[in-house]
């Protein structure tokens, strides 16, 4: 699999227009620039643009010309700040409202365009597949021809009430890879494991409580454990769950083992030194970093 940098977030309107971050076009344009200069394939990702993450989406995919003026948007985008395709991130489609069957059509047709010529990339994250129902149910079997690869959000398995449990651990890495390559048989080609540069904690609110892994560090965290204890306000002493270095060198292997590779999410949360979880992936992928 090659280094891919996704932009996000672009966002999508009712009616099916992309709606820019603040400032997009040099901030893009220098990751572009800076990303084909290292081998780097770089693409726009593009989220609801709401709160909910679907309510945009599910308006502009319930019709063929919702679907086609957003298609439209997105090629001019791509085509205008040089990029090398797009990474869908519609959180969630599924069987309960009828979205699975939307954004089925919705991808099969931006497929098409992104594809003509084999000239630009199609990508999806997905659920992370642990737990039955509509959500899982949305991603069905006739997209695998259709996408490049899927970013299996391998996170945020999280409790309020639960204490003393991790959002994602490697017993959840196993669990989502064995689903989506062994149960639905989604091809090893197509399929990247998704790892938090965030820890979360267990039992309590995730409003205020929720720290990058950088900031972790900064409070007194280790690189090689995967959970610390913090402080934060209204809570002057927690344990946050998180990947430490040992634990996303565990996943590298595996994902590289028997899937495609892995993600992150997201490069800004990461350290930028030698306790850097990307360093840790690529030491055991051999990829330089």
């Amino acid at each position: 699999m090659t280094n891919t940098v996704v932009y996000a977030f672009f966002g999508v309107n009712a009616s099916g227009t992309l709606s820019a971050p603040t400032s997009p076009s040099t901030t893009i344009t220098a990751l572009a620039a800076k990303a084909k200069a290292n081998n780097a394939k770089i693409l726009i990702g593009i989220n609801d643009g709401t709160g909910d993450g679907k309510t945009n989406f599910k308006s502009m995919a319930a019709t063929a010309v919702g679907r086609n003026n957003f298609i439209k948007d997105v090629m001019s985008k791509v085509r205008q700040y040089n990029l090398d395709g797009v990474d869908m991130d519609w959180e969630f489609p599924s069987t309960s409202d009828g979205t699975d069957a939307t954004f089925t059509l919705m991808m099969k047709e931006l497929s098409d365009s992104l594809h003509r010529d084999g000239r630009y990339y199609l990508t999806c994250a997905i659920t992370a597949g642990k737990y039955a129902g509509g959500i899982r149910d949305a991603i069905r079997n006739e997209l695998f021809p259709y996408v490049d690869f899927f970013n299996v959000m391998a996170y945020d398995d999280f409790s309020t009430t639960t204490p003393y449990r991790h959002h994602s651990d490697y017993a959840l890495a196993q669990t989502c890879l064995n689903y989506w390559l062994t149960t639905r048989g989604m091809p090893a080609s197509k399929c990247v494991l998704g790892i938090p540069a965030y820890g979360r904690p267990a039992g309590i609110t995730q409003s205020g409580t929720i720290k990058t892994y950088k900031d972790i560090l900064t409070a007194g965290g280790n690189s090689q454990y995967d959970s610390a204890v913090v402080s934060a306000t209204g809570f002057p002493s927690y344990t946050v769950y998180y990947n430490g270095q040992y634990t996303t060198k565990r996943k590298a292997k595996l994902a590289k083992d028997i899937a495609n590779g892995v993600m992150f999410w997201e490069k800004w949360q990461d350290a930028q030194d030698g306790n850097s979880l990307l360093k840790a992936a690529c030491d055991t992928v051999g990829r330089s970093y």
